[in-house]
């Protein structure tokens, strides 16, 4: 086989394998959504989330498994935002431009101080490839894994279902709608900073996360 039919082989080996694995997560996420999704809208998410995540993602190796991820957290946030699926705690957005530092340490702060209090998501105006190694090691310094984390891109879905977005740095990227707060947070960017930099910006959001905690739950536990 000459080297453009191998190549042109290879290609349609990768798109066939992808649509295959796709499929079948379509019908597993279409099951778990019955009666609130018509299978062709959960099947439209899957393959949306995949292209959507397959445009800047690096290493494509596990993009089917994050892409199912990402399109079963897409369709909560749409069922949330109908009113079809219950919210049972605050729901928490951040935002900045590539979800490859700030945005993943709020949210991994807010997760690891709120242990199920509230619910948090994050995205990207731009989102990079991967997220920021040294944010990565900022976060493990604390007892925090990013490992399992990756770059979202911002769909209109989780603004919103979400109740509070807080945005640092993507300028008006994020949609508005009507009856959430929505907070800015002058953070620095830590994209090409080094590790001491990156503790001091992780620190400064710490303090924040800890009081917007105190403020998204003190109504709950006064109640």
């Amino acid at each position: 086989m000459h080297d453009n039919e191998t190549a042109a082989a290879h290609t349609t080996a990768d798109l066939l394998m992808p649509q295959a694995v796709l499929s079948r997560a379509a019908q597993n996420l279409a099951a778990r959504y019955d009666g609130v999704f018509s299978p062709q809208t959960v099947e439209r998410y899957v393959f949306e989330s995949y292209a959507s995540l397959r445009r800047t993602a690096r290493i494509h190796n596990h993009l089917t498994a994050l892409a199912t991820r990402f399109a079963a957290d897409r369709l909560t946030a749409l069922a949330q935002a109908q009113g079809a699926a219950p919210k049972d705690v605050p729901e928490v957005l951040f935002i900045c431009v590539h979800n490859a530092g700030r945005s993943q340490m709020a949210a991994a702060l807010l997760n690891h101080h709120g242990q199920g209090r509230v619910h948090v998501r994050s995205a990207g105006s731009a989102p990079a490839e991967e997220i920021n190694a040294q944010v990565i090691a900022a976060m493990a310094e604390i007892g925090v894994d990013l490992g399992e984390e990756y770059p979202k891109p911002l769909t209109d879905d989780v603004v919103a279902a979400a109740d509070v977005v807080v945005s640092m740095g993507c300028g008006d990227a994020c949609a508005v709608y009507p009856g959430k707060r929505y907070l800015d947070w002058a953070i620095d960017d830590p994209a090409g900073q080094p590790l001491d930099v990156v503790r001091a910006i992780r620190d400064d959001l710490d303090t924040r996360i800890r009081a917007l905690l105190t403020d998204l739950t003190a109504p709950f536990l006064s109640a």
